[in-house]
């Protein structure tokens, strides 16, 4: 039989693997739990063994009366975790049954929750989809009906309820998670969905007729091999498309007889793992996947320090074995991601194919984030056995292995990056100041958690563009924030410094477009050496729309002479 094991009490005697730091401490079948509805109750994870993180994760409310281990040893379920690269998590029915008055689907929306805590393994909230078979097809239909502007995906193989719909008008309620990456809301939002059942009638087309609704859909109806009814979005699209596409679909199987076969379960997933739901200003966006082989950003590796380092770089058809220099952008993901995600999150590899730049994406080194915890959370700087690891060198060095392979316009390399990667991007502007003539931290500036003083010079100077949400849990103190936009005091004494070493007017201009306010800061040339932009409704997160801006509104017009004379728009810009 299965064994069920218990996670290791302490996480951090595991060694990480050094040539891939984001490979998973365990594996096997693992008893979790959570508080759900004023009770404890429990859930299964299942990890693969040589799973990494952030790989996307699958919840799934079994049938019925049946025992988890006996779901699982009799289905295919495990040996499909095993080929797709997934975290399968399975709820358990108390008592073998479930219950339609939103007790079981407040407990998948916990489990939700809980599954990003990083405690014995690290997920993110990007690519988590939901499930239900027989009667736990109505419970995830539930949950995700609640909580849709979570889940990136519902799939579900059974017959509804008339309770079902009661969750139409029932949202789960945000949760404040305090200092971490994962932000929780409960708001109607558009979701891929498929549904399997006998047929497309009584309740089960009430609850397709909401699903059409909440994704726009038109009512021409188109099928393929395993759906009979497939459902796109409506044509008219009033919004940009930059941040949230408009993708989701909404697909029908009739005849589904109770038999959910592996080569079906797999033509659902194929379309399911398209999606993904990311953090945006307002509420999480939904956005198509960029596999990186398939779009064309190839993967490198060296060794440095002990380890496998690891990059995405994506080279666009323009300047692929050009002869003429073309610019570098450095892009790093925030902490827990990594180099795979950040592709999707920060939307860049669009912004370098439309205006003929290359962009590298960087796979931080490791952290350890609470005593006890794992050893290998990706962040910048991190540290390994309590030594520290120097990321810089890192990037300088990636950089030189670019420059070896493409003709880079080295009067032009700019960094930009999200959280941690913020802060590294910052970073690089004060170590590396001759490497790049402008930068675009986003969502941080400098590491809270260093107690360092502002540099005393930045020399030669590099232009900042520092973009953050205005309910940002890391930049923003509404209590003792200073400045104009209340960030948090060690972000001021930092932004204050820079205008101190730069000799900015500490009076900036000030203007709104769209959903960011500008704060803009001159020197005595009138040249925008640092710009502020607050992000309205926003939280700790960044959006593809941020790329574009800090790209074509800011990096771009900037460069750098061979002797580090800064330039502005082709002038000295001091």
């Amino acid at each position: 039989m299965l064994e069920i094991k218990q996670f290791p009490a302490d996480m951090s005697a595991l060694d990480i693997d050094r040539t891939d730091l984001k490979r998973c401490l365990i594996s096997g079948l693992f008893e979790e739990k959570v508080e759900a509805a004023g009770q404890t109750r429990r859930f299964y994870t299942y990890i693969a063994p040589g799973l990494c993180s952030n790989q996307p994760c699958l919840v799934v409310a079994p049938p019925e009366d049946v025992s988890v281990q006996e779901f699982l040893e009799k289905g295919f379920w495990l040996s499909f975790a095993k080929k797709h690269q997934i975290f399968l998590h399975i709820l358990e029915p108390q008592n073998g049954k479930y219950r339609l008055d939103g007790t079981d689907s407040a407990y998948m929306n916990r489990v939700y929750v809980e599954i990003q805590s990083r405690r014995f393994y690290i997920t993110m909230q990007d690519n988590i989809y939901a499930a239900g078979i027989a009667g736990g097809a109505a419970v995830a239909q539930q949950a995700a009906m609640e909580m849709a502007s979570e889940w990136s995906g519902l799939a579900t193989f059974g017959e509804m309820a008339p309770e079902v719909l009661q969750s139409a008008n029932r949202l789960h309620t945000g949760e404040n998670t305090g200092k971490t990456e994962l932000i929780v809301s409960g708001t109607k939002a558009q979701l891929p969905v498929w549904m399997a059942w006998g047929m497309n009638t009584g309740d089960n087309a009430a609850v397709c007729g909401y699903w059409k609704g909440q994704n726009h859909s038109d009512d021409e109806a188109f099928s393929n091999q395993w759906a009979n009814e497939i459902y796109f979005p409506g044509r008219v699209c009033k919004k940009s498309q930059v941040n949230e596409e408009n993708i989701a679909q909404v697909r029908v199987s009739n005849g589904y007889t109770g038999n959910l076969s592996e080569e079906f379960f797999t033509a659902v997933w194929k379309y399911l793992s398209l999606a993904r739901r990311h953090r945006c200003f307002s509420q999480k966006a939904l956005r198509s996947y960029m596999d990186p082989d398939a779009y064309g950003a190839k993967l490198h590796t060296i060794k440095l320090d002990g380890f496998t380092r690891r990059w995405y770089e994506y080279v666009p058809e323009c300047a692929d074995g050009s002869t003429a220099p073309v610019p570098l952008v450095v892009c790093m993901h925030g902490r827990g991601g990594s180099a795979e995600s950040f592709i999707d999150l920060s939307g860049m590899t669009r912004v370098a194919q439309e205006r003929g730049f290359i962009v590298v994406f960087p796979e931080a080194s490791v952290h350890q984030q609470r005593p006890g915890g794992v050893r290998n959370i990706l962040l910048w700087n991190g540290a390994y056995l309590d030594k520290p690891i120097d990321d810089v060198s890192f990037v300088l060095r990636m950089i030189e292995d670019v420059k070896s392979r493409h003709t880079i316009d080295s009067s032009r390399i700019y960094a930009c990056g999200q959280s941690s990667g913020g802060m590294m991007t910052s970073e690089l502007a004060i170590r590396a100041p001759q490497v790049f003539a402008a930068v675009a931290p986003w969502s941080a500036i400098k590491n809270p958690d260093l107690d360092c003083p502002p540099p005393e010079k930045i020399d030669p100077v590099v232009p900042y563009l520092f973009l953050f949400g205005e309910n940002d849990w890391l930049c923003v103190d509404r209590k003792n924030g200073r400045l104009e936009y209340h960030v948090a005091p060690d972000i001021a004494a930092f932004l204050e410094n820079l205008m101190r070493i730069y000799q900015l007017n500490e009076t900036p201009l000030r203007y709104v477009c769209g959903e960011i306010s500008y704060y803009v800061y001159l020197n005595a040339k009138r040249v925008p050496l640092l710009i502020v932009g607050t992000v309205k409704d926003m939280s700790h997160a960044n959006y593809p729309r941020e790329s574009w801006i800090s790209y074509d509104e800011f990096l771009v017009k900037f460069s750098r002479r061979a002797d580090g004379t800064l330039l502005y728009m082709g002038e000295p810009a001091i």
